[in-house]
């Protein structure tokens, strides 16, 4: 019998229940995953609170990395005994073993272990997205980014300083500030002792920078806004302290005829083509060292309560992840 977290109700991490489930055998379409490692993602915390909707009782996680164990009828590309990761829905990546549409699999190449795989394959694919997709930047631009010292921050500081961009980081501690400096961000801002947008008007000549990636929601928005260049745009991409407020257009045009654009992981890896274009150069970069994978926090699964207490204390560094 396999071990998983599930939960019956939303709430605080207490709702976490770690118990023994029954996998079964593959269906069409689908393969049975043994997991060597999950990742643990800010993410998670949206579906146990409510904030991102599911069918209860449900499964926890949605990123992990294993080896197949079995494969359902009609699915090609994989095979019994292949290393794979993965990340998306459905809801169930929080435990030993699980069966899962074989759609969202993606191919692990045997240079990566399968710890860097579960705290890279969300985040990494979030970078490449966010590096690669969202704004044509170039060498020598400057943007902004919030939470430089997280799980993504860290990946998208190196990614970035190889693409020739300077990073102007928000952390809230001196000793993340180190991190995000040794991680190639350009200048970093504590953000409980500094003025965002005014460090950053004085970092870049009076202009604001073109675009400002946020992860953290309604307590920097404002701040994020003040921070853009004309005809900038706000890369709202995650809501940690909780959801930005409804969007005035009034205010965009009177801060300078601003964009803003609430952007999703699944809509920018749901063309399998595309997919495997973001996760081959992410895979590449880490394999060949050019990015390093931080993996700061391990916990056993059974101690996801823990995990997500520690994770929404801000305690966390880098990535966090979920070992056996």
């Amino acid at each position: 019998m396999a071990k998983a977290i599930r939960f019956y109700e939303t709430g605080g991490p207490e709702v976490l229940k770690w118990e023994t489930v029954e996998v079964g055998d593959p269906g069409p379409g689908e393969v049975r995953i043994r997991h060597e490692a999950v990742g643990l993602n800010f993410a998670d915390t949206y579906f146990r609170t409510g904030l991102y909707p599911a069918a209860l009782p449900a499964g926890m996680g949605v990123e992990a990395a294993g080896v197949v164990e079995a494969v359902g009828e009609g699915v090609s590309g994989f095979q019994e005994g292949d290393r794979v990761t993965y990340t998306g829905s459905p809801l169930g990546a929080y435990s030993t073993e699980r069966v899962m549409p074989a759609e969202h699999l993606i191919a692990l190449p045997d240079g990566i272990e399968f710890e860097t795989a579960a705290a890279m394959t969300m985040r990494g694919l979030t970078t490449s997205y966010l590096l690669r997709r969202i704004y044509p930047l170039k060498a020598g631009d400057t943007v902004l980014l919030h939470a430089a010292a997280g799980g993504v921050g860290l990946i998208f500081c190196q990614w970035a300083k190889l693409l020739g961009i300077n990073v102007i980081g928000t952390v809230s501690t001196d000793e993340k500030a180190a991190v995000a400096e040794a991680h190639g961000c350009s200048e970093v801002i504590v953000y409980k002792r500094e003025n965002v947008a005014e460090r950053v008007r004085e970092l870049t000549d009076g202009a604001g920078v073109p675009v400002v990636y946020d992860s953290i929601g309604e307590s920097t928005y404002e701040s994020s806004l003040d921070s853009l260049a004309r005809r900038g745009l706000l890369v709202a991409f995650g809501t940690a302290s909780g959801p930005i407020p409804p969007i005035n257009a009034m205010q965009l045009a009177v801060k300078g005829s601003l964009f803003v654009t609430r952007p999703a992981l699944a809509d920018y890896i749901a063309d399998p083509a595309e997919r495997a274009e973001l996760a081959n150069e992410l895979f590449g970069h880490v394999a060949a060292g050019r990015i390093s994978i931080e993996i700061n926090q391990h916990y056993a699964l059974e101690e996801a309560e823990a995990a997500h207490r520690d994770l929404e204390s801000g305690k966390s560094i880098g990535s966090s992840v979920f070992s056996f």
